[in-house]
């Protein structure tokens, strides 16, 4: 059952891969916004359910993610910002604001808890709510692993692409590199918002650590999934299968060896 705990926090921290592997292997861009998107997401969803909004938490966390993005994708484009830098000044930024949303260092979600509430809705106990756990979790981020597959095969999806293999290229074709640029910001950091709220929903609060590490999970995950599957999985679409397996695997080496 320790493993069942495993695979539930690398499904839900394989959303915050996706979002990191966008970033760095679709726009080729190293954002540093990560730490601060996570912690704004995984506020604004613990303020949210406190307040009894436990399913509007989600999208709200989501659409906080995209505004990290928006700024740090404006600060590349139009103030020109270096990638690097952008991404410190929003992720610095939103801790100060990260701690005026929950009013403080920290802010338990109590009952309005997402996991809690679906174990209490199909009235499971004990071991039980375990396998539930990851069953709801591997549906969620199969769901947004299809939302991204399909996105990224429409025309905008594709124009983020190739923004990210020859922005040269792009612009002779008269795309707006800016707006492309901006918006896969937007998603990256809007998936790393969403993670954040899942997570806080899965430990039941957030504090100013929630975020602490994060971009090293993001990356770590990543990197192993590519290692382990990138020359078994060649497509767009299995590419975003490997982060997400990636994550899970990351988390069951480390439960292992705690083990």
């Amino acid at each position: 059952m320790l493993y069942l705990t495993a695979l539930q926090e690398g499904l839900l921290y394989g959303l915050l891969a996706l979002g990191v592997y966008i970033s760095l292997r679709v726009l080729d861009i190293p954002d540093l916004t990560t730490e601060g998107s996570f912690g704004f997401g995984s506020a604004l969803a613990a303020v949210l359910a406190a307040g009894g909004h436990t399913y509007l938490s989600l999208p709200i966390a989501f659409l906080g993610g995209m505004a990290a993005g928006l700024i740090t994708g404006l600060l590349q484009t139009k103030l020109q910002v270096h990638p690097v830098l952008a991404g410190i000044i929003t992720m610095s930024g939103l801790y100060s604001v990260n701690l005026i949303v929950r009013g403080g260092p920290n802010l338990s979600i109590g009952a309005a808890n997402l996991f809690k509430q679906f174990y209490k809705a199909l009235h499971l106990t004990g071991d039980q709510r375990k396998v539930a756990g990851a069953l709801l979790a591997l549906a969620i981020c199969l769901v947004v692993t299809l939302l991204l597959i399909v996105f990224f095969k429409t025309h905008v999806g594709l124009c983020i692409r190739a923004t990210g293999d020859n922005q040269d290229m792009v612009r002779a074709s008269s795309i707006n590199v800016d707006a492309t640029l901006i918006l896969g910001l937007c998603i990256s950091n809007g998936l790393i918002g969403l993670a954040g709220a899942l997570v806080t929903h899965y430990v039941g609060y957030s504090d100013t650590s929630t975020s602490n590490g994060t971009l090293i999970y993001g990356l770590a995950a990543v990197i192993i999934g590519e290692a382990l599957f990138g020359r078994i999985f060649h497509n767009f679409a299995l590419k975003l299968l490997a982060v997400s397996l990636g994550a899970i695997i990351y988390y069951i080496v480390i439960q292992l060896v705690l083990t």
